[in-house]
């Protein structure tokens, strides 16, 4: 009862399912040899006879996007099913041309699973998915401002997807957020998808019902075509308060389709909602079942790679704080060609691994952001990262030292065989001759009576002031640490 409590609104306790619409990364169509591509293409330039629904056009299914499917049930902590098939689910609108989508209804390909969700506060919480399955997406229609037609543009249609349906076991928006993020984790770690919200790649409907009832589900809305973390959140935000406003004002909930309309932070009508029968579903009958040998599943299983949970597990194994970890998987999803994470793997100590999670996040990501073309390769970044390490660690190098070879060690087409050598030759090794560092020293403690009296007299921030003009003087080569002790060895 304590963690029904924790979601009341205003006496309500609100219910959030949300399903996901996975573009799968294949190069050509679920039922068409056609592009998939179809972002920068002209309209309707990337179609075929199958893709406009012509009489006697027969659908030849993708293997690519078996396997992609295959995956994405490990993905979500289940397997795929041995058997499955696929379904005409019916409904008009202008850019299906067949008058029906192929989709899997009765016998998708996966069953259950479920994505284990992390709150800010450091909480996590189990949810369980329902299924998840196979179908072709639709065109697309476009509405231009201040005509009275519409167009449409068939380069969508036939675009593999899969989605993904959860159980109703979301009860906030801060949740809600946290399962999208992860799903849209899984998915890329997975190699499922390109998981590009911004161009649609994941497209999130969420499905919000408040009941005074916390045994009963209220009457549903679903908002579609979510295309951001952000969006999710702030659209079961404002339908918790829209629902609970309009019962409370004497009106009822209308089970409908609703749009997010982001620049005005809400959301607006746009049908009523259709059930399963409304789509009278039947089996496909150009389309025979999809059966999967145990081999083939075993196969897809061992081709499978660290998953964002496993990547966790490891890192807070070398004493990465969370916050980080969560950084770190998410600049892996950004830049997955330069294996950041792979890098880790060579590394046991925990100081070094906090050092390179540094690195990563403070040098690498901003370059590459900026697009500044650090070469990928994960034995390459593991070389730079030991030697720099090396250097810093033995005191031939500061911080500031370490930022800059890394900084070119990284862009440097070809990486010197003496990395200590190419730091000597770009000026960047710290002063190891005592004699010259002393001399430095007692050159700044002659030139600068004020802060050295300062010292003498117990005011040690003075001293900061004194390792500043060491630094300065010997152009950045001494060691500060060995400054200090000097000047404070000179000055006691």
């Amino acid at each position: 009862m304590s963690d029904i409590k924790k979601y009341i609104v205003n006496g309500y306790y609100p219910t959030i399912g949300i399903e996901c619409h996975v573009q799968l990364k294949t190069k050509t169509k679920l039922f068409a040899s056609v592009s998939n591509e179809a972002r920068e293409a002209a309209q309707n330039t990337l179609v075929s006879h199958i893709c406009f629904g012509l009489p006697g056009a027969l659908p030849v299914l993708n293997e690519k996007a078996v396997t992609l499917a295959a995956k994405a049930a490990f993905a979500l902590g289940t397997e795929p099913q041995t058997y499955s098939k696929f379904d005409r689910k019916h409904y008009f609108y202008p850019d299906l041309p067949k008058g029906y989508q192929i989709s899997q209804f009765e016998e998708p390909i996966i069953l259950g699973g479920e994505i284990t969700i992390y709150l800010e506060n450091g909480d996590r919480k189990v949810i369980n998915i329902t299924r998840a399955h196979m179908e072709e997406d639709a065109g697309k229609s476009t509405h231009p401002a201040g005509r009275d037609y519409s167009l449409v543009d068939l380069n969508r249609a036939g675009t593999p997807l899969l989605e993904i349906v959860s159980e109703p076991e979301i009860h906030s928006a801060e949740e809600a957020k946290a399962y999208a993020k992860e799903l849209w984790l899984r998915m890329k770690y997975a190699g499922v998808s390109d998981v590009d919200l911004y161009h649609g790649n994941m497209r999130f409907d969420v499905n919000v019902s408040v009941s005074k009832d916390p045994s009963k589900l209220g009457i549903r809305s679903e908002t579609k075509n979510l295309n951001s973390f952000r969006s999710v959140e702030r659209a079961v935000e404002y339908e918790i308060k829209r629902q609970i406003e309009l019962l409370e004002s004497g009106g009822e909930v209308v089970q409908e389709t609703r749009g997010w309309l982001d620049d005005f932070q809400k959301t607006v009508s746009q049908r009523t909602k259709e059930n399963a029968h409304d789509y009278r579903y039947f089996p496909d009958p150009d389309l025979p079942p999809i059966i999967l040998s145990k081999e083939y599943v075993e196969t897809i299983r061992s081709s499978m790679g660290a998953l964002p949970q496993e990547w966790r597990e490891s890192l807070e194994e070398k004493g990465l704080a969370t916050q980080t970890i969560e950084e770190l998987l998410l600049a892996e999803v950004e830049f997955d060609e330069l294996h950041f994470l792979d890098v880790f793997t060579a590394i046991d100590d925990e100081k070094r691994a906090k050092n390179f999670a540094n690195w990563v996040l403070n040098i690498f990501v901003p370059r590459q952001r900026d697009k500044a073309d650090i070469v990928c390769d994960v034995e390459r970044m593991k070389s730079i990262e030991a030697a720099v390490y090396a250097l810093l660690s033995g005191g031939k190098l500061s911080s500031n030292a370490a930022k800059e070879l890394l900084e070119i060690l990284a862009t440097e087409e070809k990486l010197p065989t003496d990395i200590e050598q190419f730091a000597e030759e770009k000026g960047l090794i710290q002063m190891n001759d005592s004699g010259e560092l002393e001399k430095i020293v007692d050159e700044v403690i002659e030139s600068n009576p004020k802060p050295v009296e300062d010292v003498r007299n117990g005011e040690m921030k003075a001293i900061g002031f004194l390792v500043g003009q060491v630094m300065q003087k010997s152009q950045g080569k001494a060691n500060p640490a060995e400054a200090k002790k000097l000047l404070q060895s000179k000055l006691s």
